[in-house]
């Protein structure tokens, strides 16, 4: 958008993020390109829209809508046990994709963003974060040249190495770059990730991880600065089976940094941080890792952060993440859903059936249907518990709601508040999502979150 173009190099506004990049998302003018916006607001701009006093039975259907006070809550609750337990936090940017709730999540401590690849990171860069994680390993020589170009004092990269080749292919393009510039470019920092046995990406032993991070100690242009990785590919669940395998998995790893420290492959002087995942198994990670904070003295009195990087926390779900969150298996002032879908009956073709206006367009679908909750007459108005019934398929536009119709009744027109499961494909199908005060109590809008997907 022409009003919203400025340089890449935006000057940071705050130590964590660019205020003024944020607070221009007000300017942008509502169209025809916000599809959870109505015709009649085309013209104003999100600031005027939001200053309005706009309700939620003002909005349309099909709809994404976010909760502030479940966000609210769920923000409290991990910055609480962040705290608590010594642990950092790098949640990942890319579930929503949105620099506003980026804001939020370093305003409540976070100590970074981590993104996936070179476009996310571009969008982080041009709203002034200061700090990302990738935990990838950066190959496009393009993507390594603009990390090399804008790293500073107002913009840090960590990256990851996972191989031999992935050093000497670093390596090597830094190599080049020095030789067509008059200035050595900036080292980058990266951490060596281990993926183990069932890993996704990683070197799959602890001597594979050794071998790597004496490469990179040797190098001319890396730094390295931690190990890292992933454990939710071993164990997709918090079954006792799966989180006894994220036990094993972070002992492993704690083992390799303990190795790594005592070859002398870590970068003299720098802070070290090991990171994961963590979003099914926060205390695990605390109790295993943590130990690793105490031993700062064992590599010279340099900081050592334990770093989980979930990022889910913040919208939660009412299916898949519900199931596996530590809060919720413990009892424990559990995170609340944040995201609602809105969608009207457009047809009832036979007893039973109705036909929805939303579908794989709107709603995520890959880790588990939408659960039909509440029904009403429309957007906005009183409404009731939808018991037995669900969504049983969906296509690109539409979802197919099965109900006993001697018992329950629906209408063409009436709207249907689904409970969603994963954010993460939530969020990529929405350029604009309102945001409610509060989803059941107060359906005020009250912000617009912009996605950059």
């Amino acid at each position: 958008m022409d009003d919203l173009a400025q340089s890449e190099r935006t000057t940071l506004a705050s130590p964590a993020y660019a205020v003024d990049m944020i607070a221009n998302l007000g300017r942008v003018t509502l169209d025809w390109r916000h599809k959870a916006i109505p015709a009649t607001f085309q013209g104003q701009s999100a600031a005027e829209f939001t200053s309005g006093d706009v309700e939620l039975s003002q909005l349309q259907t099909p709809l994404l809508t976010l909760d502030l006070t479940a966000m609210t809550h769920n923000l409290k609750q991990i910055s609480a046990w962040g705290s608590a337990r010594g642990v950092l936090l790098s949640p990942h940017g890319t579930t929503t994709m949105a620099p506003q709730l980026w804001a939020e999540q370093l305003e409540r401590g976070a100590w970074g963003i981590t993104l996936a690849n070179y476009a996310q990171m571009r969008v982080a860069h041009a709203h002034g974060i200061a700090r990302v994680l990738l935990p990838n390993t950066l190959s496009d020589p393009r993507a390594i040249a603009w990390v090399s170009s804008v790293t500073g004092d107002d913009f840090e990269v960590v990256s990851w190495v996972d191989s031999l080749q992935s050093v000497e292919l670093l390596e090597a393009t830094l190599t080049r770059l020095a030789a067509s510039m008059e200035s050595t470019p900036t080292p980058l920092r990266v951490m060596v990730e281990l993926g183990g046995s069932v890993g996704r990406t990683g070197a799959r032993t602890i001597n594979e991880v050794l071998d790597i991070s004496r490469a990179v100690a040797a190098s001319t242009h890396l730094i390295l600065v931690g190990i890292g990785g992933y454990e939710g590919t071993p164990a997709h669940g918090a079954d006792e089976a799966a989180l006894q395998t994220v036990r094993d998995y972070l002992v492993q790893m704690f083992k390799a940094h303990k190795l790594i420290l005592a070859s002398g492959h870590y970068a003299a002087g720098a802070n070290l941080i090991l990171s994961t995942g963590g979003r099914a198994s926060f205390e695990d990670v605390a109790s295993m890792l943590s130990p690793a904070i105490d031993a700062g003295t064992g590599a010279g009195g340099r900081r050592i952060d334990v770093l989980i990087r979930s990022g889910d926390y913040l919208v939660h779900d009412d299916r898949f993440h519900r199931g596996i969150s530590h809060f919720a298996r413990q009892r424990i002032a559990p995170f609340r859903a944040a995201m609602h879908g809105w969608a009207r009956v457009v047809s009832q073709p036979e007893a039973g059936l109705a036909l929805l206006d939303g579908g794989k367009r709107d709603f995520p679908f890959d880790e588990g249907l939408p659960e039909p909750e509440m029904i009403g007459p429309d957007l906005g108005s009183k409404m009731t518990e939808l018991v037995g019934a669900s969504i049983v398929t969906q296509y690109d536009q539409h979802s197919f709601l099965r109900f006993d119709p001697a018992t329950t009744t629906v209408k063409v027109g009436d709207v249907i508040r689904l409970g969603l499961s994963h954010p993460c494909t939530a969020f990529d199908k929405w350029s604009l999502i309102p945001v409610l005060e509060d989803a059941v109590e107060d359906q005020r809008v009250v912000s617009l979150v912009h996605t950059f997907f």
